[in-house]
């Protein structure tokens, strides 16, 4: 090997330091199917048996629980959810039997310092109502199992006696369609769970607004009201809340369930959320011509008015959770300006050397605050793009002021504790590499020299 290869090699083990020495390995963990769960009526889209993966806690965690709903959006007509029938989201047939958990449902504790040692369990999504339907299609050709409330009832009963019947402490949580979950089954499961319980939830990426999109129409309204139609959902939205509106299938979104929801709450979700921006702000149905396409790609494309329609979502979402900031004491939250989607279950995001943070606080930190009580955990970030710790593309620093111009720190009603800014550090498009990815990639340069 010739002095240059070796000088290269030294590089490279001076700037990966400890994380390739430290890769974590990954824990994969078995499915377990639900045997019991056709004695309820409770199938899968396919009519097969629902799933879950188990990982079980110890030590100190041996008496706690955490429960993850899986997403992966909806289906709102017979079309969509006889295709969605044929896929791992509508049938646990073509489902993975092996889960990777990471994040929130890591082992590590040096990665997930609260809920390392608790039982951790993965709700496999089959339904494609959020865990909430209950009807069946049948017109003697093709039949649809519309049964996500049974689901969920089949799990829990599954799982009771294998210790959640003796929960000490226990954290209902989920990510996308499964956050919306945890808002539809939040309380639901704190009754389920022994009396002197300490239980919370968390929503991640799950507070999709009652929000008009460019064009002015209800585009997400009507595709949720065609899905608690479809599927028989309104049943089983909150009692007190469909007493309250005069339209009740409204209740499935959580800015109008959160305050009839008693059961302490954490809300962790970007204020630009990808999903939103692109599913119910601008949909494909409300830009036939293309015009939000460059910019829904990279936000340095965007126009004068596509920033300021972007800001606007923002602040109507900051608006939507005031009441909450405000008032609750049971309610955290975490709203960070990253154009991302889903953050507790991945590590990079959940809690890494590089996450994304509000006032230097990582989202598990912020987390953790919340559910034991430490700190007080009401987090909100200042208008995009002053937040230098998100993962994603970001302007350059000539682009900034075009940005910071359109954004407004008064949403909360200049509450004192709202962030006035952060300093601008990086000029480039990209974000450096992060965490395991950086690891792996210098390693890889490693072997290759």
């Amino acid at each position: 090997m010739n002095s240059r290869a070796v000088a290269i090699r030294l590089l490279i083990l001076l700037n990966c330091g400890m994380w390739c020495i430290c890769l974590p390995e990954r824990l994969l963990v078995n499915m377990t199917l639900v045997g019991n769960a056709s004695a309820i009526g409770a199938f899968c889209l396919d009519g097969s048996l629902p799933a879950y993966h188990f990982h079980r806690g110890s030590g100190t965690g041996a008496r706690n629980w955490l429960l993850q709903f899986e997403g992966g959006g909806w289906c709102n007509d017979l079309q969509s959810c006889l295709e969605r029938a044929k896929t791992r989201r509508g049938s646990t047939r073509y489902m993975n039997k092996l889960e990777t958990f990471s994040g929130i449902l890591s082992n590590n504790a040096s990665l997930n310092p609260d809920f390392y040692n608790w039982n951790r369990v993965k709700l496999r999504y089959c339904d494609g109502a959020s865990f909430a339907g209950d009807a069946k299609f049948d017109n003697g050709t093709s039949v649809l199992y519309f049964r996500g409330q049974r689901i969920w009832q089949a799990i829990i009963r599954d799982l009771l006696p294998k210790g959640l019947g003796q929960a000490r402490k226990a954290l209902l949580s989920g990510c996308s369609a499964g956050g919306l979950s945890t808002f539809l089954h939040c309380d639901n499961f704190a009754k389920v769970l022994p009396m002197n319980a300490s239980v919370k939830c968390l929503s991640d990426a799950g507070f999709f607004l009652d929000e008009k999109d460019v064009t002015l129409n209800h585009t997400i309204r009507l595709f949720y009201e065609n899905l608690v139609t479809l599927q028989g959902v309104e049943k089983n939205l909150n009692k007190n809340c469909t007493s309250f509106f005069n339209n009740p299938k409204l209740c499935i979104f959580p800015q109008y369930a959160l305050r009839f929801i008693t059961t302490p709450f954490f809300i962790l979700n970007s204020a630009y959320d990808v999903y939103q921006v692109n599913h119910i702000l601008v949909p494909p149905s409300a830009d036939l011509p293309g015009l939000w396409k460059n910019c829904k790609l990279n936000t340095a494309d965007c126009s004068e008015t596509q920033i300021g329609v972007l800001q606007g979502f923002r602040r109507d979402m900051l608006v939507a959770l005031r009441i909450f900031y405000k008032y609750s004491n049971s309610v955290g939250m975490f709203i960070n300006s990253c154009f991302a989607h889903c953050q507790s279950e991945s590590q990079d995001t959940w809690f890494a050397v590089d996450s994304p943070r509000i006032h230097n606080k990582t989202i598990a930190e912020t987390v953790g605050d919340w559910y034991f009580s430490r700190n007080r955990s009401k987090e909100i970030d200042c208008p995009y793009p002053c937040d230098d710790t998100c993962h994603n593309l970001i302007p350059t620093a000539r682009d900034d002021r075009r940005f910071l111009s359109n954004a407004s720190d008064n949403d909360l009603d200049s509450c004192d504790d709202c962030p006035k800014g952060h300093e601008e550090k990086n000029s480039g498009f990209i974000k450096p590499m992060h965490g395991t990815g950086m690891a792996l990639w210098l390693l890889f340069l490693f072997l290759l020299v």
